[in-house]
């Protein structure tokens, strides 16, 4: 039984796929679990596995091709399988329907299957048809061969847009008379509504938007030695987020300069160890440990907030986001349980991360399920900045560059590691002064980390 394997909805508010690369040819037999294509989405380049062995009877996008979650990527089956009904064809990855009971008791599923458009005549004409091979059997083939027919000038109307034999004689039939072709007219307005019926299905599932989303965009006028330099991928997605994310969302944000001078006295003393083991300790895994305190003690802050039902949902686990500067722009890793991994762990799991990030290869596992950001701002410079927030959480921290600073203790002026914090956070769930509080928590463990149980130590 063929199996079409379609783009698979995997959360985090994405919409659609670049293939960047395919790992098979139409006719190639595959095993479960083979890796079909590599897929870039607005995150991440993610492998593509098999959902089952079989043969590869089409291949519906190249690559390049930007591919939309719920289309079919390829179709998978016995070799040389004729597809003879629509309830043949299961959906792998995709929701199936019960549609009955069989004769031993068992439930029948039956998948939703997407076919081409109905049309007048199977028969288009010459150089009308897609750039896909066509679906068809190898006798179909072959009487289209006898019969002077192209496959790719035919229209099919079988299941998953298969050519019957059906197809091929009335295509014949249509070249011996003296009838015109649909008019172009007639062709376009189909495309039109086809493209509407989709735009429309699609905002239907996106994030609601209200009216100042709305507001038509000003056009820029270009001159001459202008460059226009659209966005996509990962850039797109970014500036759709940061967007959304502005205008959804009452930013506040609190700002505190912490004396971080025992800290980097004790990173120094023991990076040394942890680069023995192949571990490079940055400040970030003492910061992600006093943020966890911080956490615990104020979980409105380890949350999410769910705008269509104006609930705050607190989080039971702890995942920690990191921005990670990429050559296509910031992508949030995710550490996961942070409050359960000793430091050397996290110290670990932070480079790799950050590593595969850069390099497109980090998985999609990887890349959600945060529930506060930290945006490491310290290795490029800056004193304060205001972050945006990452949704649905509702605050994200910012670290900033340490500097040697004036610093008054215990009343008398010294030379102290500074380094400026920034906590933005959604004032609709937080108010100013429990975050205050919650920034006091981590000024306090990182100014004493003595404070943190490091298993290091």
């Amino acid at each position: 039984m063929a199996k079409e394997f379609r783009f698979p909805d995997v959360g985090e508010g994405i919409h659609e796929g670049k293939i960047v690369k395919w790992h098979i040819q139409q006719g190639d037999m595959v095993k479960a679990d083979e890796i079909l294509l590599d897929m870039e989405t607005d995150k991440a380049v993610v492998e593509m596995p098999s959902p089952a062995s079989g043969m590869i009877l089409s291949m519906n996008f190249k690559e390049g091709d930007t591919v939309k979650v719920g289309d079919v990527l390829v179709t998978i089956g016995e070799a040389r399988e004729m597809i003879s009904s629509a309830g043949d064809i299961e959906s792998a990855g995709y929701e199936e329907k019960k549609t009955g009971i069989g004769k031993q008791g068992g439930n029948v599923l039956k998948a939703n299957i997407k076919t081409q458009p109905s049309m007048t005549s199977p028969f288009i004409g010459p150089g009308s048809g897609t750039n896909l091979p066509p679906l068809a059997t190898p006798s179909t083939r072959a009487l289209a061969r006898e019969l002077g027919i192209d496959l790719v000038a035919v229209r099919g109307t079988g299941p998953a847009g298969r050519i019957t034999e059906a197809d091929i004689r009335d295509a014949k039939e249509m070249m011996r008379m003296p009838q015109p072709l649909r008019p172009a007219a007639a062709v376009a307005k189909e495309t039109m509504l086809e493209n509407a019926s989709e735009k429309k299905a699609f905002e239907k599932n996106a994030p609601e938007r209200n009216a100042s989303d709305k507001t038509p965009a000003i056009p820029t006028p270009l001159i001459e030695g202008d460059v226009s330099i659209p966005l996509t991928g990962i850039r797109k997605t970014i500036a759709e987020r940061m967007t959304f994310s502005k205008t959804h969302i009452p930013h506040a944000c609190g700002m505190d300069l912490v004396d971080v001078t025992e800290l980097v006295a004790l990173r120094e003393k023991e990076k040394g160890k942890m680069a023995s083991e192949g571990i490079k300790l940055t400040y970030l895994p003492f910061i992600i440990k006093a943020a966890v305190v911080a956490l615990r003690k104020f979980p409105s802050f380890n949350a999410h907030f769910d705008e269509s039902a104006n609930t705050l949902i607190a989080k039971r686990a702890i995942n920690i986001g990191l921005a990670v500067d990429t050559p296509d722009g910031l992508m949030v890793v995710v550490v996961k349980d942070a409050d359960k991994k000793p430091m050397s762990a996290i110290a670990k799991e932070i480079e790799i991360l950050a590593q595969e990030a850069r390099e497109k290869k980090v998985k999609l596992d990887d890349i959600r399920g945060s529930t506060f950001t930290v945006t490491n701002v310290g290795s490029v410079g800056g004193m304060f900045s205001t972050p945006i927030i990452n949704p649905p959480e509702v605050a994200i921290m910012g670290v900033h560059r340490i500097r040697d600073m004036p610093w008054v203790v215990d009343g008398k002026i010294a030379v102290r590691k500074l380094m400026g914090v920034s906590l933005c956070f959604d004032h609709r769930v937080v108010d100013g002064a429990i975050a205050t509080e919650f920034m006091n928590v981590i000024k306090e463990h990182l100014e004493d980390p003595s404070l943190m149980l490091v298993d290091m130590i």
